[in-house]
């Protein structure tokens, strides 16, 4: 498995590297080749009086992002929460995984390593001329995903994993764009476009 640690406001240590290497490969050991790739984000507080330690984890699991946080006034601390966390994620992966989508005798396809997918092929021509650097409107971070149909059952699976408030996917019946979220007293809601 390929782990990529980042720091903000910290420097990686070995021992640090070492640590979290070690705690994601007892978690995700039980899981083969599934899992390629982790992203771990680790982060120090700048505020002082607020001794806040974030670690997050993102693993890419057969075309599945699951991902989990945790902070606490520790760093290996957190760093074994959101370990925990995964853990508690990819077995509930693994059990849906296995359980519910596949007959016997049949995987999910694998997820291409980063190497397969690249193209190493020279750019041709110059990729800034007639172009004039903007900077993005202040406070709106962007993220770009693939977004293939899946049924509202499989959206609610994905939130379940991705640890967020909402999910945005594409119905599988429909081929519209609709949000699934969490509901404050429980259960989910779907929000969608009207005609």
């Amino acid at each position: 498995m390929k782990v990529l640690i980042h720091g903000r406001n910290l420097e990686i240590t070995p021992a640090l590297r070492e640590y979290t290497n070690t705690k994601l490969e007892r978690a995700t050991s039980h899981f083969g080749d599934a899992i390629r790739e982790a992203d771990v984000h680790l982060s120090v507080a700048r505020n002082p009086r607020v001794p806040q330690q974030t670690a997050e984890v993102t693993v890419f699991a057969n075309g599945t992002v699951i991902r989990a946080q945790e902070r606490s006034e520790n760093l290996y601390a957190s760093i074994d929460l959101v370990v925990g966390k995964l853990a508690r994620q990819l077995r509930k992966w693994k059990e849906r995984h296995t359980d519910h989508h596949h007959s016997h005798g049949h995987s999910a396809s694998l997820t291409p390593s980063t190497e397969e997918v690249s193209d190493d092929s020279a750019v041709e021509g110059s990729l800034v001329d007639g172009k004039e650097a903007q900077l993005p409107d202040p406070g709106v971070r962007r993220k770009y995903f693939s977004m293939p149909p899946m049924t509202l059952d499989d959206a609610r699976h994905q939130l379940d994993v991705i640890d967020h408030d909402f999910y945005l996917f594409r119905n599988s019946e429909t081929n519209e764009l609709q949000v699934i979220y969490r509901r404050n007293h429980g259960g989910y809601g779907v929000i969608q476009a009207r005609d």
